[in-house]
């Protein structure tokens, strides 16, 4: 087949019939062999990556897990919440070969056809709880990003075996297991960081009481420098546990400034970064930071976050011991579904969703 150019889809409709009706996401766009970006995925200015300050200068912490219990990993954790809310952890407690397992079935996933992978999508999953998409929010995005996904919302073990895709579901079940003392360790820190010295079956359940996982595509992109993979966003999460491959691409906003960092794939690592819900919950102690993705004009490449979160129907606010002594507290209590909701609800957009909560 000829390569085609962009033209094809000057006509938003036929756009959107082969990359979301029809299953085929950007990967599909990418194999195609166009030499132009379709206009729909051309950002604003302001957005794209080559408008940015990217510096050299910083690196965010990497954190040597390998003593959990030594009194300095935690106050570099908890520091590293609070100054950077992003950092890499070293010599943890997950396997290798399961991260591993879990990259290769995040590629055999999306090798699949477009009609098996189309079976997952909102109009013809048979659960809310699986689903395969494409950028973030179409419906609500003034320009669309570079990224197919799926999405793996665990609610059993039962579920999950019926559900989720055959091709990648043993792999992140064992993926989701194994960094779930992981986890615990890094709350368990950040919460005496906080003072909060017990964690109790209630405040495990509101911190970490639901858990996502994303396997997200990024094929090759014509013109990578006209879009972007993930536009500028912070995670509604509590914490966000990412295996990201060798390719790169994943950049930070550095703390209080315009420059962004670039987050360098270490082999055997993991990213974890703050969310919203803990910023909520800390009272503004840990940050949750503003991060993105670039589109590459030579690689694919993949991702694969576990999002950490309360129960949809937890109420999140700041934590009674923090504002038992008089803190004034500067977030409200608000319904966890709600703020998601409201993330949900438009596109990619910085920080913004925080606002919901702000009193």
């Amino acid at each position: 087949m000829a390569p085609m150019r962009a033209e094809p889809f000057n006509d938003s409709s036929a756009l959107i019939d082969f990359v979301i009706n029809q299953g085929n996401g950007v990967k599909g766009l990418s194999e195609m062999g166009l030499k132009a970006l379709p206009r729909q995925y051309i950002q604003p200015l302001e957005e794209r990556m080559c408008m940015i300050n990217i510096t050299t200068q910083e690196s965010i912490p990497i954190i040597d897990m390998s003593n959990p219990n030594d009194p300095e990993v935690v106050k570099l954790i908890c520091e590293a919440g609070s100054k950077w809310g992003f950092f890499q952890i070293i010599n943890h407690d997950v396997p290798i070969e399961v991260l591993e397992n879990v990259k290769d079935a995040t590629y055999k996933f999306f090798g699949l056809s477009a009609e098996v992978k189309n079976m997952y999508s909102k109009e013809h999953s048979s659960s809310n709880n699986v689903r395969f998409g494409t950028s973030f929010t179409p419906q609500a995005e003034k320009a669309l990003e570079w990224k197919d996904y799926l999405s793996l919302f665990y609610v059993s073990e039962e579920e999950a075996s019926a559900l989720w895709p055959l091709a990648c579901r043993e792999q992140v079940l064992d993926y989701m297991r194994k960094s779930e003392v992981v986890i615990k360790q890094l709350l368990k820190m950040l919460m005496k960081g906080l003072n909060v010295n017990e964690i109790d079956e209630t405040k495990e359940s509101l911190l970490m009481g639901s858990m996502r996982t994303n396997l997200n595509y990024y094929p090759k992109c014509p013109n990578p420098e006209l879009t972007v993979g993930v536009g500028r966003h912070s995670d509604v999460s509590t914490l966000t546990i990412l295996l990201q491959d060798e390719i790169g691409g994943l950049f930070v906003r550095e703390n209080n400034g315009d420059n962004w960092i670039h987050v360098p794939p270490i082999k055997g690592s993991l990213v974890i970064n703050v969310g919203d819900a803990l910023q909520i919950m800390s009272n503004g102690k840990y940050k949750s930071v503003e991060h993105r993705v670039v589109a590459n004009g030579y690689n694919n490449r993949i991702s694969v976050p576990i999002f950490i979160n309360p129960r949809p129907s937890d109420m999140i606010g700041p934590l009674p011991e923090l504002i038992k002594d008089g803190e004034k507290p500067i977030y409200k209590q608000v319904l966890y579904s709600d703020y998601v909701k409201h993330f949900f609800r438009k596109g990619h957009d910085g920080k913004k969703t925080i606002a919901f909560a702000e009193l």
